[in-house]
């Protein structure tokens, strides 16, 4: 197997990760833009929490595809999730001070940064599991 033909995996891992992440993150606010119009503060605050908790399920939907499809799908999806949820949660909480609406960056960038961590950590041979 060529050098090449060995970071084909890695990097669709990554790239369908953050494409999963974008249209979680999509779904996210076509929930609460509506609901956040109610005026209603508790009601706010729980969608400010869920929006790093559902881009995360993204990111980790599209790597479980690409698991699936270029390592047989050996880790289940909830291993997988725990990397981009403590991505996209540093992320939220690092650029929420510079405004809410901002954290889709932060989210983003930190969630493909976290996916792509795992897959130098899965290559480096230490742990195959996580």
């Amino acid at each position: 197997m060529s050098e090449q033909s060995k970071w084909i995996g890695p990097i669709a891992t990554i790239a369908l990760s953050a494409v999963g992440g974008v249209i979680f993150y999509l779904f996210w606010m076509v929930m609460a833009i509506p609901l956040s119009r109610l005026d209603n503060s508790l009601l706010s605050a729980i969608l400010w929490i869920l929006a790093p908790l559902i881009t995360a399920l993204g990111f980790a939907g599209g790597a479980a595809i690409a698991e699936r499809r270029f390592r047989g799908g050996q880790n289940r999806y909830w291993r997988i999730y725990i990397w981009p949820l403590i991505g996209c949660s540093a992320g939220a909480t690092s650029t929420y001070i510079f405004g809410p609406m901002l954290i889709v960056f932060g989210m983003l960038f930190l969630g493909t940064a976290s996916i792509a961590l795992r897959e130098i950590w899965m290559r480096s041979g230490k742990r195959k599991s996580i």
